[in-house]
């Protein structure tokens, strides 16, 4: 499920900044951006994302920011820096050539520049970094449980007008019954008269057909998964993976009255629930 959470600390020496963006997806899928500093703190970070948001593709960035170039994490070897300075300026004068990026390369020279965290983690400054984390974690969820509280709105009006499909379904289905046993008498009203047909083998074979194309079961059987999501729907956590099993066996029972019925009339209702599932199923890959 999409969502944004977005906290920061500013205090004398330094500036915190912690952003969480989350995007559908089965599983967690957790990235973390921050400062090597706090390369140790990594396990740490991933609990407090799974504690709260579960599951989900999510991006955490975090920002850590020293106001005052003293306590800018970035050591340079000044030494080694002159060493590799000298050494470019002579070769460069032995080949006479330009000698302006000299400074650049010197300063990109191998252990120069020390970055990679040689300063640890304050532990005063962790607990801070924390705080933020945890108040863009919440933020972050907030936002997901408000787009939840939309979807299910929209939900419901799925099964609304899917509820609607199935009980023009049960008006037509009794029209439906009458109209192929007309069609059958009418088909093979002349035939019997003229052949020497058994009557009851022909009533039984009529008994046979029609609970082939009797989709009674089916209908009961959607009414109660719908009843079944709408009761998942409204109550528990952790519902996703469920919704999505009870939209398939929906869809089952849609499919079945579809192929079953072979009626032009009750196949615009199919449509129409089968358009509502597609719905159903493609939002609740949102849901945790």
């Amino acid at each position: 499920m999409t969502g944004f959470g977005l906290a920061g600390f500013e205090g004398d020496n330094y500036v915190v900044s912690v952003e969480v963006k989350t995007l559908n997806s089965k599983f967690l899928d957790l990235s973390i951006r921050s400062p090597k500093q706090f390369s140790d703190k990594e396990l740490e970070i991933r609990n407090m994302v799974s504690a709260v948001l579960e599951r989900g593709k999510v991006n955490l960035n975090l920002d850590f920011t020293y106001k005052t170039i003293e306590e800018t994490p970035v050591m340079v070897n000044e030494q080694l820096f002159l060493s590799y300075f000298k050494s470019y300026q002579k070769l460069a004068q032995q080949v006479q050539a330009d000698s302006s990026d000299l400074f650049k390369l010197a300063l990109q020279s191998p252990q120069v520049l020390n970055t990679n965290g040689e300063k640890k983690s304050d532990p005063e400054e962790w607990e801070i970094v924390k705080k933020a984390i945890g108040k863009a974690l919440q933020l972050c969820d907030d936002f997901r449980k408000d787009e939840g509280n939309t979807l299910e709105g929209k939900f419901l009006e799925n099964l609304a007008v899917i509820r609607q499909g199935l009980e023009t379904i049960k008006v037509q289905d009794p029209e439906r019954k009458t109209r192929i046993r007309e069609r059958i008498k009418g088909n093979f009203k002349d035939w019997m008269e003229e052949s020497n047909f058994d009557q009851n083998r022909l009533e039984q074979e009529l008994i046979y057909y029609f609970e082939k194309i009797d989709i009674t079961e089916e209908i009961v059987r959607l009414e109660s998964h719908l009843d079944y999501f709408e009761k998942n729907l409204k109550g528990g956590d952790s519902q996703g993976k469920k919704l999505g099993f009870i939209g398939q066996e929906i869809g089952r029972e849609i499919n079945t009255i579809g192929s079953k019925a072979n009626d032009a009339m009750i196949q615009r209702s199919v449509v129409v629930m089968k358009d509502e599932l597609e719905k159903i199923k493609e939002q609740s890959l949102n849901i945790l």
